[in-house]
């Protein structure tokens, strides 16, 4: 059973004053297979007695077989290795028509005659991190209620209505450093699907009622944050290495959703519509007519405003031994964290091949040595988180049951520091450029995917080859470059461990790890009535 008084906290801040208000579908927000028995039909019990005794010494024949010494059997050919792999083909994306208005504005365009069917987007500078603390959560509620609020010529739930009668879809979207406005539709359908989203963009009507119903269903997902182990350990590790009050880590609480009203919506649009928009269209269309087209709604705005630089800072965790406990579980979640880098660096390429090495999938270090060999965890994985314009994080993560937790987090920090110990080998080094590389074939295999990422780069002022010139770079690692960014960002004793389990079934001990007493971790909900440490609703 839910706990009642934490959802009469939601119903009596957040409830809709209209009793006809329904929840949104627009709302905003990085295996083990098991046998099968087989079975016999049940016709099989309708055999004569005749073919049951046959069945039954035949398979007294089979065990006397299989149970019969045999021959040590030869060295099994792998004949697949066998297979020529051609080179792939040189790296050269389709890239889209850039255009500069001469307010600042940016426009892309990328044909595509494929299928009858046009999308685009608006991608505003301005997120969450650029949002006081005292109103965090504010970016959620402003993209969900955005949409669902309509405009004074068309509210919300009409604009549903149309849009699902064309197939058609407008939405929109927040993250900690922009805000985005999509849409898409048929061919013929996209004048009209373009003109509703624009009066969306220019002229939204931010609803009371579609606040309060956005504001609710975001604090259902508060009181409920701690149910999850694996979110509770990527939220407080991200805490750990940015800080508790960075602008990064800041979380939503019910007061600061509830102090967020439909005047802060209106402001907030108001003042990053005059950032440097990026505007991109894609699919059946041509060119020429549709830049006129883009150009007679952008141009007209005035010059565009840039947001300041940001000068946050980033000192990286405190390392040592972090501890949540969490009573509901069988299993632990275990983060080895620390600061990364951003990819304006020029160690990345070799970076991203020491990541492929250390823990990129099946034939890294991490999971061959603590998953396949030891046996001690479910799923491995990590290395450095490569942000476009501020440092990434370093984080390893191991999940594992209960017991294993010690050896586990041993035997993954092992394989982290062995990077600057165990030296690398060609084979490694060839696997993780292929595996990298290989990626390129499906990352951008689009001119849409092209689109997208071309979009992101110009964002956040990356040259217009990028792509390319990273590519480049990834096929010249050496082993001496992923030797020496090893030896340069690899360091142990920097990194802070974060271990969210059940701790009377963890034995041996957390003490086991010689890292000194675990600094236990509060995660109370403000404004929440107490709950037991870790119990989840029912």
């Amino acid at each position: 059973m839910k706990n009642s008084a934490q959802w009469s906290v939601i119903r009596d801040q957040f409830s809709p004053q209209a009793s006809n208000s329904q929840p949104s579908s627009h709302a905003c927000h990085p295996e083990r297979s098991e046998g099968s028995a087989v079975a016999f039909p049940r016709c099989a019990l309708k055999l004569s007695r005749r073919i049951r005794h046959r069945s039954f010494l035949f398979v007294l024949l089979v065990v006397a077989c299989a149970a019969a010494p045999s021959p040590a059997p030869a060295q099994q050919s792998k004949p697949w290795e066998q297979i020529p792999i051609p080179p792939l083909h040189a790296f050269h994306p389709q890239q889209p028509k850039r255009i500069e208005l001469p307010n600042g504005i940016v426009i892309f365009l990328q044909e595509d005659h494929e299928l009858p069917f046009i999308y685009g987007s608006v991608l505003i500078p301005g997120g969450s991190r650029d949002v006081d603390a005292s109103k965090a959560g504010l970016i959620g509620l402003y993209g969900q209620t955005w949409r669902t609020s309509g405009t004074a010529a068309m509210d919300g739930d009409a604009m549903d209505n149309l849009l699902e009668s064309k197939a058609a879809h407008i939405e929109t979207a927040g993250d900690d450093d922009s805000t985005a406005l999509s849409w898409d539709s048929l061919k013929g359908d996209s004048d009209q699907v373009f003109s509703l989203a624009m009066d969306l963009l220019f002229h939204p009507k931010f609803d009371e009622q579609k606040l309060r119903l956005a504001q609710q269903q975001v604090a259902t997902g508060i009181v409920r944050r701690n149910d999850d182990e694996d979110g509770i350990a990527a939220r407080e590790s991200a805490k750990l290495i940015y800080g508790a009050d960075s602008p990064y880590t800041r979380q939503p609480e019910l007061a600061t959703i509830g102090a967020v009203t439909t005047a802060d919506l209106q402001a907030w649009h108001d003042r990053t519509l005059k950032g440097r928009l990026i505007v991109g269209i894609f699919g059946d269309f041509d060119s020429a007519a549709m830049e006129s087209k883009i150009r007679s709604v952008f141009e007209k705005l005035p010059q565009v405003t840039l947001e300041p630089p940001r000068h946050d800072q980033f000192p990286g965790p405190k390392p040592g031994l972090y501890f949540i406990d969490k009573e509901d579980v069988n299993q632990s979640n275990v983060q080895i964290v620390g600061i990364g880098v951003d990819r304006h660096n020029p160690d990345v390429p070799a970076i991203a091949v020491m990541n492929e090495i250390l823990g990129g999938g099946f034939g890294s270090r991490l999971f061959q040595t603590v998953r396949t060999k030891l046996g001690l965890a479910y799923a491995v994985g990590g290395g450095f988180g490569l942000a476009y314009d501020h440092p990434g994080t370093f984080d390893v993560e191991v999940l594992t049951k209960s017991a294993s937790t010690v050896d586990a987090t041993k035997a993954a920090e092992n394989e982290i520091a062995g990077l600057n110990s165990h030296p690398f080998t060609g084979d490694e080094l060839k696997r993780a450029k292929d595996d990298i590389l290989n990626t390129f074939l499906f990352r951008y295999d689009t001119p849409e995917k092209v689109l997208n990422e071309r979009e992101k780069l110009d964002f956040y002022g990356y040259p217009a080859d990028y792509l390319e010139t990273y590519h480049d770079a990834l096929e010249k690692v050496t082993l001496a470059d992923v030797t020496a960014v090893a030896k340069k960002y690899i360091h142990p004793d920097k990194l802070a461990v974060l271990v969210v389990g059940n701790k009377p079934e963890i034995d041996p001990p957390l003490s086991g790890l010689n890292m000194g007493a675990a600094t236990p971790i509060d995660i109370t909900i403000p404004g929440v009535p107490h709950a037991p440490a870790g119990a989840a609703a029912q």
